[in-house]
């Protein structure tokens, strides 16, 4: 029997939503801008934290980056002295390598931005890495074209490099750059790697795609390794079950004696971690959640109203008809669930409308700029939820309004 009256429900309410085509349309626009607010707010979220995560896990929560400057605010050290201290070299790569046993791999890596030619193609500021051989066994990456340097290219400092997808796109366009000889920093540097495209992330930056590596020997011939500005970093990697904070403190130790600081002296140096990433954007994360929330929230108010005020003038306008129904026997059960189906079906069909929108959006979003957003089902199922909820608390009052009705009145209502 409930199923019986259900079905007659819907027939009722898709008969209604036909008929009045404008109204549907009016009720529908503010649950879907609501429901795209605030899913879309919601989907962006998710790309984030995936692709940060993505980036964090390629970087290794089990590695220890040594840098002259913190990732973090230590509000205990002034800006000044940060600023002062010496930048990371290679004697501090040599001496952890040394004495450290708990690292499973140390790599030096010492970045600088220069142009890269090849013939009348030009890329500009392109960030070079100048590497040790560990990097391989620190940081994920996949080389889609060529190889990785071998020993004796490292150690003679050959001139040599493995480009960004995004670099080989520009400098070569389609045609295959293994071989080939391109010009960094005036220097005649050849080809032998390409690595695997990894699309933009959450951090804002493209990975490995527009990244050129080279052997830390041959970039000494076009870096200043003096320099206090250098922007080098010294990657450790802790061997397989050992703790990153023993680690952490172990390195310290190393490092502070290869520097020779005395015990009254603070560290001139940062060990930072890719944990700290990601706790300084759970905090903008949660911010951006809340103001999805408002900004919605705003919207699907409104939309609600706008569907209670609908339901109240089809209430208006049925008035003799339920006058009929309830003179014919039907309980008011049966007129309660006939508006309240149609009041959810209104603000489901916009909630869906929103989440088609959204599907749409990523799929240009993605076109257009080579992202990995897509909407997750558990966002679907929280669009339909908050939708379905919306038209019953909207609909519940017009729809008791009816129900309540005296038959008699109401199928006098028109004369």
């Amino acid at each position: 029997m409930f199923f019986k009256l259900f079905r007659e429900g819907v027939i009722f309410a898709l008969r209604s939503i036909f008929v009045n085509k404008l109204r549907t349309f009016l009720s529908l626009l503010g649950i879907t801008i609501g429901i795209f607010c605030i899913i879309s707010v919601f989907t962006v979220l998710d790309w984030m934290e995936n692709s940060i995560h993505d980036s964090i896990s390629s970087m290794g929560d089990n590695v220890i980056y040594v840098h002259k400057f913190p990732w973090g605010i230590n509000m205990n050290v002034k800006w000044w002295d940060i600023v002062k201290r010496p930048v990371v070299s290679k004697d501090d790569y040599e001496a952890v390598l040394l004495k450290s046993t708990k690292t499973a791999a140390a790599c030096l890596n010492v970045a600088q931005n220069e142009p890269i030619k090849y013939k009348k193609n030009l890329a500009s500021d392109v960030d070079i890495m100048a590497i040790t051989p560990e990097f391989v066994n620190i940081r994920t990456f996949e080389i889609e074209y060529g190889r990785y340097f071998t020993p004796e290219e490292f150690a003679s400092g050959k001139n040599v490099a493995i480009i960004g997808a995004v670099i080989a796109e520009k400098l070569f366009d389609k045609s295959d750059p293994i071989g080939k000889q391109v010009t960094i920093a005036k220097k005649k540097t050849t080809i032998i790697g390409v690595f695997k495209k990894e699309g933009k992330g959450g951090l804002g930056d493209n990975g490995m795609d527009e990244e050129t590596m080279v052997p830390l020997n041959f970039g000494k011939n076009f870096m200043n390794m003096r320099n206090d500005f250098l922007n080098a970093t010294l990657m450790i990697k802790a061997k397989p079950g050992i703790p990153v904070e023993e680690l952490n403190d172990e390195v310290t130790m190393i490092l502070r004696a290869s520097r020779r600081l005395h015990p009254q002296e603070e560290d001139n140096f940062s060990l930072n971690r890719a944990s700290i990433i990601s706790q300084s954007f759970s905090g903008v994360f949660a911010g951006i959640n809340f103001g999805g929330w408002i900004i919605g929230g705003f919207s699907i108010l409104v939309g609600g109203f706008g569907i209670a005020n609908i339901m109240f003038v089809s209430v208006r306008e049925r008035t003799n008809i339920i006058g009929i129904q309830k003179a014919l026997g039907a309980k008011r059960f049966f007129i309660l669930q006939q508006f309240l189906v149609e009041s959810v079906m209104l603000s489901v069909i916009g909630g869906l409308l929103g989440v088609i929108m959204i599907f749409i959006g990523t799929l240009v979003i993605n076109y257009l700029y080579d992202l990995n957003m897509y909407l997750t089902v558990a966002n679907m199922s929280l669009a339909v939820f908050i939708s379905g909820i919306i038209g019953v608390v909207a609909g519940y009052a017009p729809a008791n309004t009816a129900s309540k009705m005296n038959p008699v009145e109401a199928i006098g209502f028109s004369f």
